[in-house]
């Protein structure tokens, strides 16, 4: 991948990357090839190639690159703040090109070791976020749980991931309440 301190090559670079990230919601990984991000940017097949010599690179930097909007700047009440998170992302899930993407990035992860470090970042961002929630929420007294920061996260969000994308299925309230209950003992 290129990385060229000339200020064309990174503005062409920075349209192809936003170009394949509307490509992504509108269709879906597959939509990321090098022919059809530079046709959406409007610069050369070849300058996509330059920059990104694989096509799987060019959907990994797609993927990445955004920070995590999930789960950041908890507020009281911690419950009805993490059931807020885990209905948005259950409703991003939902959407089949996002759930494809989740479960793109989840497989290459396997064999990838460039995609397992950044499966690896966004995991331990989601466990200390939410490490960060239960902690307040246990240092107000709204929860008294004995369970770790990443079981925690394993069983918050592991059951919607479940959901969305194994089952293709919509995630209820009353299934976060459910998940929100089973981490501890809520007080008001």
């Amino acid at each position: 991948m290129s990385n060229s301190t000339d200020p064309r090559a990174a503005r062409s670079r920075d349209a192809m990357l936003a170009a394949a990230r509307q490509l992504l919601v509108r269709e879906g990984p597959g939509a990321i090839t090098h022919q059809r991000v530079a046709q959406e940017a409007g610069v050369g097949r070849a300058t996509a190639y330059r920059h990104w010599p694989q096509p799987d690179q060019l959907l990994l930097d797609a993927m990445g690159g955004a920070d995590l909007p999930l789960f950041k700047d908890p507020s009281a009440p911690i419950r009805t703040w993490l059931h807020r998170q885990l209905r948005q992302m259950a409703d991003e899930l939902e959407v089949r090109a996002v759930a494809a993407m989740a479960l793109t990035l989840a497989h290459s992860a396997l064999w990838d070791p460039a995609i397992a470090h950044r499966q690896a970042e966004s995991v331990r961002t989601i466990i200390e976020r939410i490490l960060v929630a239960t902690r307040s929420a246990v240092a107000s007294g709204e929860l008294e749980t004995e369970i770790s920061a990443v079981d925690v996260a394993a069983m918050l969000v592991g059951p919607i991931v479940y959901r969305t994308t194994m089952q293709q299925g919509t995630v209820a309230d009353d299934l976060i309440d459910r998940l929100l209950d089973s981490i501890g003992t809520w007080r008001d």
